[in-house]
């Protein structure tokens, strides 16, 4: 009994503490799991402009010029810097992003980022930033192990590890074992 009883604290207060790391771990593990689809950290949006002024020559632009063609075609925005990364292509650096202009064209393209509330900080942990952090998320990794272990024997009987539990763990094992073998092994 004193066994029992001492499991099922365990894995209320493991659970109790690490109830918000968990919350962490899952967000940020599913965003990360969908990284090919988007950018789970910043939001990064894209729109062109045409300058009606085109051709623009190199060499008619300085610092005052280029802001004021930003703030015609992006009012919006920030002006840091510019460079030319080529003889015909004019690049402006904007608070969180920047602006391509093709000089001959005249064709424009806004670029920024923004980080995404929430998911960015929950993403800067998930990656381990710091020394104290890893070794928290080690700690946090052990006890969600002893939380799985803990949380096999809080019921017992037909509910339990020694019956329905049995079925729905062996399931939990077979699941991953088979995403091996088709993924990993290419048994199929």
């Amino acid at each position: 009994m004193k066994l029992r009883k001492l499991n099922r604290n365990i894995h209320r207060d493991l659970g109790y503490i690490f109830f918000f790391m968990t919350m962490i771990y899952g967000l940020s593990g599913i965003a990360l799991n969908h990284i090919s689809d988007w950018n789970p950290s910043y939001n990064i949006n894209n729109s062109q402009f045409e300058i009606k002024e085109a051709p623009l020559q190199k060499e008619n632009l300085n610092r005052e010029k280029v802001i004021l063609l930003l703030n015609a075609y992006a009012p919006d925005e920030k002006f840091k810097n510019y460079y030319y990364p080529d003889s015909e292509t004019l690049k402006i650096f904007i608070k969180d992003g920047n602006v391509v202009i093709d000089l001959e064209s005249g064709q424009g393209n806004i670029e920024t980022s923004k980080r995404r509330p929430i998911l960015h900080e929950a993403n800067y942990l998930h990656y381990n930033p710091k020394k104290w952090w890893t070794i928290f998320s080690d700690i946090y990794a052990i006890s969600l192990m002893l939380l799985a272990i803990t949380g096999l024997f809080i019921l017992k009987g037909k509910t339990g590890i020694t019956g329905r539990g049995a079925w729905l763990t062996g399931l939990g094992i077979i699941i991953p074992i088979v995403f091996l073998m088709i993924y990993y092994w290419k048994v199929f």
